[in-house]
């Protein structure tokens, strides 16, 4: 939910009520907390402790699958009330007259984690008869202790779906003075917290573990306000690798809240872009758990040769993290391989897709498929797939900032062996090559041998002054020979045209490169300008045509 919950009155109204929290003056019913014992070795970290976060969150983890697992089995009836699952708060049909006639206590289903409470004042009459009548009751579940709030229902049911249906649902028993709920011994702090919140609008607590606990409470609580506040603040305190990676890690009913996504989005914007250079941080990257491994590959900023290495990087981390071949075909499946850009892998490697037993035959097949099928289509089909609302989320067809560029190529075999290469460079890509950088192509293939364009800022040896150079080279494989005729080409306005810059002919043998120092014959600063006649809506337009000499 986005707005604080407030049935058949305006939502969204933030007012401080802070002076009536467990005022007897200010309120209508008395909420009992039984606090159980926490399972064994299932106790919280905190900050400063040996193991740090990671050990924290692992250890928390632990905790909420295991007090799930208690209290899904944990249903206690008894002669003088009967607990009951606070999340459905329904009661069966059928009940006796004499059970309906008790109060009911309400039960979490799992409890939320973290929490520390303060004690009703000394006096109480009511509420001491509370802590007593509970002591003696509890016989299957034996609680530590019994603590008793004064507490407003209409402030609660505004600020929270659960209270409203606990304080609202027809029955008998959302009429008593007293409600019950049952937590464990480590989730005091955070339902205090929790509750104080929903008086005050404000948390007194800022540490990572704490704020963290509260998140987790107000999930449970349905309290999407405190949820909110909660995000906020850990956006703000310090992002780290373990600490996006535990906000990743939450539970699924909280990262699906609309509350927590601008958390989940910073930590995935933290991981993208602490492991941008994927080359860089391969073994860190490697080490990440999958919701890390998922932040990283969708990144459209990563920068990595292409998408075939994409490919081959996420194939080398299921493999490392799921030995076994089940497992592994089952987190590509329905995890990775959304991740993977298919349509802008080369045509050789999606050709190894196919053969690859780490995926589904059926999947590979319609991954494959789908790509191939881009590929062919007119560029101004392959625009309208790309804008097309799922495709666009998902960014399956969108280039990365890739470290070699991709290229279209056409190939021919008759009446000569043939190739027209076409590459494109934004201008803030070429903006970045200056005083002396460099740009690579995806490889291509002519001859059953590989070749590849670079774009550089070079000196001009004559006039020593900074320009734009196009180089044509060879991949390295043994002693082969190559003859080519070769043609630069490049659009230029006003008419868009492709215009011949250079030609030549070059004898190649592996490693080398040919191609020419000025290709505009014109300084930098002329090439770069507003003005200039080779960047068409902020691309510059080159093709390159190669001919195997006979």
């Amino acid at each position: 939910m986005d707005s604080d919950f407030s049935p058949g009155c305006g939502s969204g109204i933030q007012s401080d009520f802070a002076f009536a929290f467990n005022d007897s003056n200010f309120s209508d019913r008395i909420l009992r907390i039984e606090i159980v014992p926490d399972l064994p070795d299932c106790k919280t970290g905190c900050e400063g402790c040996s193991g740090g976060i990671d050990d924290w969150a692992r250890n928390r983890k632990r905790r909420r699958e295991e007090i799930k697992k208690e209290n899904d089995a944990d249903v206690v009836m008894q002669r003088e009330e009967q607990v009951v699952n606070c999340n459905l708060l329904e009661m069966e049909d059928g009940l006796a007259d004499d059970e309906q006639d008790e109060e009911a206590v309400g039960m979490l289903e799992e409890s939320p984690s973290g929490i520390e409470m303060t004690t009703n004042p000394p006096g109480d009459d009511e509420a001491s008869k509370s802590d007593d009548d509970s002591s003696t009751n509890m016989d299957s579940s034996n609680p530590l202790r019994v603590r008793t709030i004064h507490i407003s229902s209409p402030i609660l049911a505004a600020k929270s779906p659960f209270f409203y249906k606990l304080f609202s649902n027809g029955m008998k028993e959302s009429e008593q003075r007293h409600v019950t709920i049952r937590i464990n011994a480590s989730e005091e702090a955070a339902l205090m917290d929790l509750l104080n919140f929903m008086y005050s609008n404000t948390l007194s607590t800022t540490t990572l573990t704490a704020v963290l606990d509260v998140l987790m409470a107000a999930d449970k609580f349905e309290v999407a306000s405190c949820m909110r506040y909660c995000g906020r603040v850990l956006r703000n305190l310090r992002m780290t690798c373990e600490s996006a990676l535990l906000y990743l890690d939450l539970p699924s009913s909280v990262l699906m809240a609309d509350a927590v996504l601008p958390l989940t989005d910073a930590a995935k914007q933290f991981l993208a872009a602490r492991f941008k250079d994927i080359t860089k941080f391969q073994e860190e990257v490697l080490n990440l758990p999958l919701a890390g491994i998922e932040a990283v590959l969708s990144s459209d900023d990563l920068q990595i040769a292409s998408e075939d290495a994409v490919y081959d990087f996420a194939l080398k981390w299921a493999r490392i993290h799921y030995p076994k071949l089940e497992e592994r075909r089952e987190v590509l499946s329905s995890r990775l391989c959304r991740l993977i850009r298919f349509p802008c892998m080369t045509c050789r490697k999606l050709k190894k897709v196919l053969t690859c037993n780490d995926f589904d035959p059926e999947l590979a097949s319609k991954l494959v498929l789908e790509a191939l099928f881009y590929k062919a289509e007119a560029p101004y089909r392959q625009r309208s797939i790309a804008a097309d609302a799922g495709n666009a989320l998902c960014h399956r067809y969108m280039e990365r900032a890739y470290k070699y560029r991709p290229v279209k190529v056409l190939e021919f075999e008759a009446p000569r062996q043939q190739c027209v290469i076409y590459l494109d460079l934004k201008k803030e890509e070429c903006a970045s090559l200056f005083p002396a950088g460099r740009v690579y192509s995806q490889a291509f293939h002519l001859g059953g041998q590989g070749f590849f364009l670079s774009a550089h800022c070079n000196m001009d040896q004559q006039s020593a002054f900074h320009c734009f150079g196009l180089f044509l080279g060879m991949q390295e494989k043994g002693a082969v020979s190559f003859a080519v005729d070769y043609e630069f080409a490049a659009r230029i306005k006003p008419n868009e045209q492709y215009v011949s810059k250079y030609k030549g002919n070059y004898t190649f043998t592996g490693g080398k490169a040919v191609g020419y120092r000025n290709l505009f014959g014109i300084g930098w600063n002329a090439f770069m300008a507003d003005d200039s006649t080779y960047f068409i809506n902020g691309l510059l337009h080159l093709r390159a045509e190669l001919t195997i000499r006979q």
